[in-house]
């Protein structure tokens, strides 16, 4: 027989001043905020048979709840017989120390959870680098004196004798020397990366950069667009590894297109750096097409969190402060709206469906000419013998005019600055 599923709840605290527990600023609704951490936990394969939201009056440092409110979900949780819980949260070691005593079962914060997800779903040598990067900070911040088993003494070396060091120092060690190995291993990956867009750059085509809130849509519009058979689901991160491939735009110019891992609110701190290179390709990219999914109700919170994470590149330096002039949004999912003509815009938005392919046009159209935008003309004369010249012009630009005589071809040109630069080498 199949193991059955694990049973678990999902519990969201939530302040009734309308601040998360983080101390963010909260525009979700808490049943928002609940339906997202249920799609998380269903996302790695739990059952959820139960959820919660439970108003916090004040933060109690031993277990974040108060006692009433932990003694009847501890009734309700062994009532369905829940194996797992989901606290929508960050935890201390010690509130979730006591929760699971007081509870009887596993207890995962939000931190947990989404790491959690991540490594089941990191596929590439920098993904799973990154999600173990992300995990042992994670782990390391568990390392406290409230687990008890990690109290313990090793014994001395040598003459000296002594108590040694406690097996929690030892475990803090180990971790600390396996993410410094973690760390040089995934800046020769970065550095790999680099050398990938640098041919690219050599190429070069544009590169247009997918990003927007997690479950937006992005790798089924990835599909759409590109022929290609990226994983696309309708669950949360089902996206970690970039992934990039070809696309011929009305004009005939070729652009890469690249799929990226999936926003959301308050993703947890460590893996934040762990995926910045990640988002590189975000800084890289000559248009970003931020996807949203239209027919959700939080779609407004939703595009908040991203252009906060794309802010937050800026202010680090990993993003150049011009991002929201070369950035398309693109608001996806129409057909659950009842079509693309149902779906109201303001300037610079475009509606499409990326399961009908309704507004695919319209969008691979908007992207050519915001390409068009950046280039510029240029006029060449060219022997009529440089064949070879002449077809490299007409591979890497869009010729607006040309008239031939004995001398020379004459061309006007529309080109990326790159290309001229480069073309102008070669004279």
């Amino acid at each position: 027989m199949p193991d059955a599923p694990t049973r678990a709840a999902v519990i969201l605290p939530w302040e009734r001043q309308g601040r998360d527990v983080s101390g963010a600023d909260q525009p979700r609704a808490a049943e928002a905020r609940l339906a997202e951490a249920v799609g998380l936990t269903a996302s790695i394969g739990l059952v959820v048979v139960h959820t919660a939201i439970l108003p916090l009056r004040a933060r109690r440092p031993s277990m974040l709840f108060g006692e009433g409110q932990v003694a009847t979900q501890g009734q309700l949780l062994g009532h369905n017989q829940v194996e797992v819980v989901i606290v929508d949260a960050a935890l201390s070691p010690v509130q979730q120390r006591n929760l699971e005593r007081a509870w009887s079962c596993k207890v995962i914060d939000r931190t947990g959870l989404i790491l959690d997800i991540f490594g089941e779903r990191a596929v590439t040598k920098e993904g799973t680098l990154q999600v173990e990067l992300a995990h042992l900070a994670y782990q390391r911040s568990r390392l406290v004196r409230s687990w008890t088993h990690l109290e313990r003494q090793r014994g001395g070396f040598g003459f000296l004798g002594g108590p040694g060091e406690t097996q929690i120092e030892a475990d803090r060690r180990l971790i600390d020397d396996r993410l410094v190995r973690l760390r040089k291993e995934l800046e020769q990956v970065r550095r790999t990366r680099g050398l990938h867009r640098s041919a690219r750059r050599r190429v070069p085509f544009p590169v247009v950069a997918l990003v927007g809130y997690t479950n937006a849509g992005k790798s089924t519009l990835f599909n759409a667009l590109t022929g290609a058979e990226v994983t696309a689901k309708d669950q949360l991160f089902a996206t970690l590894d970039p992934t990039m491939r070809g696309l011929r735009l009305p004009s005939g110019r070729r652009v890469i297109l690249s799929d990226t891992v999936g926003f959301i609110s308050q993703l947890p701190h460590e893996l934040v750096e762990a995926f910045r290179a990640t988002l590189e390709e975000v800084s890289e990219a000559d248009i970003i097409l931020h996807v949203r999914d239209t027919a959700h109700p939080e779609t407004t919170a939703q595009r908040g969190d991203v252009v906060k994470v794309l802010d937050d590149m800026v202010a680090d330096g990993t993003l150049d402060p011009s991002w929201p002039d070369r950035t398309i949004e693109v608001l996806n999912k129409a057909d659950l709206l009842g079509g693309v003509a149902e779906v109201p815009l303001r300037d610079g938005t475009i509606a499409v469906s990326a399961i009908t392919g309704e507004g695919l046009d319209t969008l691979k159209a908007a992207i050519d000419q915001r390409i068009a935008q950046g280039m510029e003309l240029a006029d060449y004369a060219i022997p009529p013998q440089d064949g070879a010249r002449m077809a490299w012009l007409y591979q890497h630009g869009e010729v607006i005019e040309r008239h031939d005589d004995d001398a020379a071809v004459r061309l006007k040109v529309r080109l990326l600055p790159a290309d001229r630069a480069r073309f102008e080498r070669r004279e």
